[in-house]
This record gives C-alpha cells, sequence and structure tokens, in this order.
C-alpha cells in the first residue's frame, strides 16, 4: 500500500505511518496511492480522483473540506476524514491573537518605527475589556475563542444555525441582531453554498460603525471588494485574515490597498503543537481504516 502525503505535515509524519505501507511526499506518484493526506493546498478534484484509480482514502489534515470534491470521492467508494479536533487551540489563539493587534495597533506602531517615525500621539488604542465578541460559528473553534474572550472580560454573543445553547456565550438567533450589537465579529464556519459571499455590502450595513472584522475561516466567506469599501469609508474599523480567494492573494485584490488591515499566510493550523497533534489523528483514521479493511 502506498500512502502518498502531498502536503506539509510534521516532519515525523513519514516515519510514524511506515508500519501501514510505503509513504511517499512525490504528488508524481498519486496514481499508485490508496491514502492520500492533503492540508489547504492540494486540491483534490473530479480529475485528480480520476488520476489516482487505486485511491481508497482521502485525510484532509485541518477542519474544511472544500478543497476535496466529496461528493463524487463518495462515489467512487473513497472514504473522506479530516482531523478538526485537532486545530481548534491554534485557530482560536490565531484569531484572539488579530483581535488584540488591530486595536492595539501593532502593526501601525511597528512600521511606522522601521520607517523613522515616532506616532505616539497619533495611533490611539482601544481595549478588549467590555467590549462585545459576535461569533459568527459556536463549533470547536468558535468556543475555544469564546473561552479567551471571556477571560479578557468582554462580553460575548454568538450566532449559528443549530446552536441554542452554550455556557460560553449569549446565544443571539438573529444574524443581524448579533452584527448590531458586536464591536469586533470573528468568522468561524464552514465554506458552503450559504455561506459563500455571506459577508457582503447588505450585511455588513448592520455592523456598528468602527467594528472589527477577523476571518479565519475561508477567504470566500467574505466578498473581497465590499470588505474593501468597508474599510475605506470607516464602516469596519479594522479586518484582519489568515484566508483569502487565491492563495496567495491574487495582485488585483482588493484587499491588498485597503487601510486598516492585517493578514497572515494561512497559518491558522500551522502551529507545531497542532501538527504532531494533526499527525496523531492521522496515524489514528489510518489504524482503523487498516484494521477493517
Amino acid at each position: 500500500m502506498l500512502i502518498l502525503i502531498s502536503d506539509k505535515f510534521d516532519a515525523q509524519l513519514p516515519k510514524t505511518l511506515e508500519k501501514y505501507g510505503e509513504v511517499t511526499t512525490d504528488p508524481a506518484r498519486a496514481a499508485e496511492a490508496e491514502i492520500v493526506l492533503v492540508r489547504s493546498k492540494t486540491k483534490v478534484t473530479k480529475d485528480y480522483i480520476d488520476k489516482a484509480p487505486k485511491l481508497k482514502l482521502i485525510i484532509r489534515g485541518g477542519v474544511g473540506l472544500d478543497n476535496i470534491d466529496r461528493l463524487y470521492a463518495e462515489q467512487r467508494g473513497i472514504a473522506v476524514r479530516n482531523t478538526a479536533e485537532a486545530s481548534t487551540t491554534a485557530v482560536a489563539e490565531l484569531a484572539f491573537a488579530m483581535m488584540i493587534a488591530m486595536p492595539c495597533r501593532l502593526t501601525a506602531g511597528d512600521s511606522a518605527i522601521r520607517a523613522g517615525q515616532w506616532p505616539k500621539g497619533q495611533l490611539e488604542r482601544t481595549e478588549l475589556s467590555g467590549k462585545t465578541l459576535g461569533i459568527l460559528g459556536l463549533g470547536r473553534i468558535g468556543l475555544a475563542l469564546a473561552a479567551r474572550a471571556r477571560g479578557f472580560k468582554m462580553r460575548v454573543v454568538g450566532w449559528h444555525p443549530d446552536q441554542f445553547f452554550t455556557d460560553f456565550a449569549e446565544i443571539v438567533p438573529s444574524l443581524h441582531d448579533t452584527l448590531e450589537q458586536s464591536d469586533f465579529v470573528s468568522i468561524h464556519m464552514p465554506l458552503l453554498d450559504e455561506t459563500r459571499g455571506m459577508i457582503n455590502a447588505a450585511l455588513l450595513a448592520h455592523f456598528r460603525n468602527g467594528a472589527y472584522l477577523v476571518n479565519t475561516a475561508r477567504g470566500e466567506i467574505i466578498v473581497e471588494q465590499d470588505v474593501a469599501d468597508a474599510l475605506r469609508s470607516g464602516k469596519l474599523g479594522g479586518y484582519a485574515t489568515d484566508v483569502f480567494h487565491s492563495e496567495p492573494p491574487a495582485a488585483e485584490s482588493p484587499l491588498l490597498s485597503a487601510p486598516n488591515t492585517l493578514f497572515t499566510p494561512h497559518l491558522g493550523a500551522s502551529s507545531a503543537e497542532n501538527m504532531q497533534r494533526i499527525g496523531i489523528m492521522v496515524e489514528g483514521i489510518i489504524r482503523d481504516w487498516v484494521s477493517r479493511a
């Protein structure tokens, strides 16, 4: 059996998986592989699957499965798994770091000093304490962020289509009501037909003036031009994102020239600790799959 590790995983994972078969990191051998491990870079499309006739199991090291054609895989009898539980801490910590960085003006201060400036009188900070955080999507990561925000004495409200109670946030049944009372909004939803382009001009009109938006979910959940326009008008006080429509972002992306932005290159799940957790979960998935084969 050939196991293809297509994207970057923990360096020790190939050796760990050798007990189950031959392990390769050569994507050119996809046609021989029975198991393929991917993260966000590799797109397991219908064409990819058609060119991998021996494929029986696809494992996504992470949460979202939007880079895998799950329906076609299922039609071909190929199992699809992910490691959703592993990434909770890493992504929640990044989202919270972004929430701290924007109102503290960390990037603006750093850039100014490097440019020989000293903008002490121009850069005004605000605090998280006492502010309201609205979380869109109260799954594992959203709830982990809520717990951290409460530790900073924030009020936490949340909206989730089928979540009605949690000890970590006040559930608000209306999305618009959630946005209208939030100083910070953090996105924690999968990319689905219903969420694609969800953060658009019409929805942004319901944000508080000067609210901060954080996106560690998927770039396609927002309409980039609408968010850029909201930043320029001051409707949004800032936008921090770890994800883009295309990665790396296209040169013509309106976000790149918009003010008050903070960007990271899809680092949410890339902590050393999380890569180790992903490796543990991947081995468990393969072990169970082999035992049932």
